[in-house]
């Protein structure tokens, strides 16, 4: 076999090759300590910061009356019959428990809802900007054609302002697909040589995704943050029109003790039934729950970890997010930054604000339940894996009650299924066990347990009513606002998209509810989850999937049933919505992945947004340039041949590759010496590419070595 020489070929550029990044401007980026803090290290605020004590009075303090009221009332559902038996006990604390949490999210829901009556003005474009910008894409094995079609979008918009001398451009990839990584550079080669001289835009690939996002972000900061003094960062789906970039620049500008400065996005481009679903809710219901969310949050906000503008050297200083000790899923890299790094960067003196009434941030979401739930599986372990840093030293209230609230959100599902088994076995003892005569205190009477169906109906309601009161109010802020009323469709399509909505929702929240439950399960023995590139596309999902995924759902949902009809009819007819979404849970998780069903609701003008019905000029521009990059087969080419095809282009990606470290004497590489071994054996570029697995082709294309004897292979 022959041997090669690993550095081969030095890294001197022709003169007619521009560097893939500029020159490296370091900042330091020490790791944080979660469990100490000295106030003193943290930046001096230029003015005292005002918290908005009445706003969070008003919503803390309402939830805490309404849940106070709603656990009176359930007490007195169940001690009906002059005693409480355990298990009612037990209801009245998990009811009370989930009673709280929709009950928080009603006050906040009230407090956006009286925001937005007052129709908040967007700021006024800014004359100049005296600051430096990067806009940071991360990219993870994502469809080229289309992260590239929004970079380019972007800057003909941020450009079209005026003001684009202020904004560099760069593509940070963590791909680990060698087909993703050759077609990324080559979308970037072509981009770049259309743009000239003056392009400002960059690109740099990983060779271990360490840290995935956070620690992608964490090394564009640490090597090349020096040179800005902001970031805007995306996601692969994201798209914000130049007016917004804009505005955040000049909102992180004006003040100087702005930390994060986070955009509400919305939802675009979605055709599913359930992409549709998801985009209408997001539209007509997301403002009045984001805006709530920022008045009680003031400085003291969150962060989603994209379509968000950030100074960089606060968050150099305040952001190197430590490893958790243990083991996955509770221990290792944090695997939800954002909300850390709101909270760390909070910490250290800087604010977290959001401008929920600025337009032109967008997003995608999964085309389908089972998508989502992939997706949520991860968001469940982050989340719960918070609970290890809620307690962090030095953290303001308001970023502790913002990690509460995404336990909660997970929390929540497995405590409503308890109170669900619980009532059932309630009603089960009340049906079928005989009283209690003797119990711990003495009594005249045996105890039934029985309870009071007048006020339990009446809790019911109260409880469905603060449960739906946030749809509502949101589609009265629709209703009322004569454009967004025109441009969903009128006022009658409008209270029937959120019929349609609103149904589609309560038939898919009992599925919800297990899958989440599952997750936390899961979580709580110890399994961890990978991080799988979402599904971004519309398509639908093989029906086998579907049904290996839900058939217990379904089974779950006959047996609760059978069980609830044979116990009491009152209870089957109480339980049917939950019951029927279980029964129906695998064709409505194939319903929701069909691509007709959601376009056949929008022939019909339903579920319409006014983003749908009249699309933002960059949402056009972008769709176009993604077709045309579809047509030129960048996400079509095989990673081997495109190298081997184009000598040009293979030297400019063994160019673009980092200096790789000596290989210490007696530590093999496996995936490099097969691939090596292959490449050497293979006589033709077809036999390598059929030869090399997917790993094998990663170690070539980090190898000038291997890749000078690939380009010396004879055509297929």
């Amino acid at each position: 076999m022959d041997t090669l020489n690993t550095h081969a070929l030095p890294p001197t550029a022709p003169a007619s090759f521009r560097p893939a990044m500029p020159p490296e401007a370091p900042l330091p980026m020490p790791l944080q300590a979660l469990d100490r803090w000295d106030p003193a290290t943290g930046h001096r605020p230029a003015r005292p910061a005002r918290r908005p004590w009445t706003a969070r009075a008003f919503v803390f303090g309402g939830a805490a009356l309404l849940t106070a009221y709603g656990a009176l009332e359930m007490y007195e559902v169940v001690a009906v019959s002059g005693g409480t038996t355990a298990l009612q006990y037990v209801l009245l604390v998990l009811f009370t428990l989930n009673f709280s949490w929709i009950a928080l999210s009603f006050m906040s829901a009230i407090l956006g809802f009286a925001t937005l009556l007052r129709r908040p003005k967007a700021p006024l474009p800014p004359t100049r900007l005296a600051t430096k910008t990067a806009i940071v894409m991360p990219v993870y094995n994502e469809a080229t054609a289309r992260t590239f079609a929004a970079v380019e979008a972007m800057r003909a918009e941020i450009d079209a302002t005026g003001h684009g001398a202020a904004f560099d451009y760069f593509v940070l990839s963590d791909s680990t697909q060698g087909d993703a990584w050759i077609a990324e550079e080559r979308a970037f080669l072509d981009l770049r040589a259309r743009w000239g001289e003056d392009a400002r835009l960059y690109y740099r690939h990983r060779a271990k995704n360490h840290h995935r996002k956070a620690g992608n972000i964490g090394d564009f900061v640490s090597r090349w943050g020096g040179a800005y003094d902001h970031m805007l960062v995306l996601d692969a789906d994201s798209l914000m029109t130049g007016a917004c970039v804009v505005h955040l620049a000049a909102a992180m500008e004006a003040d100087p003790d702005s930390g994060i400065v986070q955009s509400l996005p919305l939802i675009i481009n979605r055709n599913t039934l359930f992409a549709r679903v998801q985009q209408f809710a997001a539209r007509i219901y997301g403002p009045v729950i984001a805006t709530g969310l920022s008045v009680w949050s003031g400085r003291d906000g969150n962060y989603w970890g994209h379509n968000a503008i950030i100074r960089t050297r606060a968050f150099a200083e305040a952001c190197g997010l430590p490893d958790l000790k243990g083991k996955p899923p509770f221990g290792g890299h944090i695997l939800s930054h954002d909300f850390v790094e709101a909270a760390l960067i909070r910490r250290a003196g800087w604010s977290v604000t959001m401008l929920p009434a600025l337009p032109g941030s967008y997003e995608e979401s999964p085309p389908s339940l089972i998508d989502v739930a992939v997706r949520d599986r991860r968001w469940a372990q982050g989340n719960l894996q918070h609970s290890r840093v809620i307690g962090a030293a030095g953290l303001t209230l308001a970023s502790r009650q913002h990690f509460a609230t995404g336990i909660a959100g997970y929390v929540a599902s497995p405590l409503w299924l308890g109170q669900l088994v619980v009532g059932i076995a309630l009603v089960l003892q009340t049906a079928y066990v005989r009283p209690e005569y003797f119990t711990s205190e003495f009594g005249l009477y045996p105890v039934w347990p029985r309870f009071d169906p007048v006020r339990a109906l009446q809790l019911f309601g109260l409880t469905m009513g603060i449960l739906l009161a946030p749809k509502l109010l949101g589609l009265i802020l629709a209703l009322i606002d004569g454009p967004v009323r025109r441009a969903s469709g009128g006022a009658i399509r409008l209270v029937l998209s959120s019929l349609i909505e609103t149904i589609l929702s309560a038939l898919i929240a009992p599925i919800a509810m297990l899958i989440q439950s599952g997750s936390v399960f899961e979580i709580l023995v110890g399994r961890d989850t990978g991080w799988n590139p979402q599904r971004r596309d519309d398509g639908s999902i093989p029906l086998r999937d579907i049904v290996r995924r839900h058939r217990w759902h379904m089974v779950l949902g006959l047996v609760t049933g059978i069980a609830a009809f044979a116990i009491a009819t009152s209870l089957f007819l109480w339980m049917s919505p939950t019951i029927l979404g279980l029964v129906l849970a695998i064709p409505i998780s194939w319903a929701s992945g069909q691509l007709s069903w959601g376009l056949a609701l929008k022939r019909l003008g339903l579920l319409m947004t006014p983003e749908e019905r009249d699309p933002p000029a960059i949402a056009s521009s972008a769709g176009a340039i993604a077709a045309r990059n579809a047509e030129a087969g960048l996400d079509e080419s095989d990673a081997i041949r495109a190298l081997h095809a184009d000598a040009g282009f293979a030297e400019a990606h063994a160019l673009m590759l980092p200096e790789m470290p000596e290989r210490p004497r007696g530590v093999i590489d496996t995936d490099r010496a097969l691939a090596q071994a292959k490449v050497v054996e293979a006589e033709t570029v077809a036999e390598a590419a059929e030869w090399l697995s997917p790993k094998e082709r990663m170690a070539l294309l980090h190898d000038r070595a291997l890749l000078d004897r690939l380009t010396r292979l004879a055509p297929a």
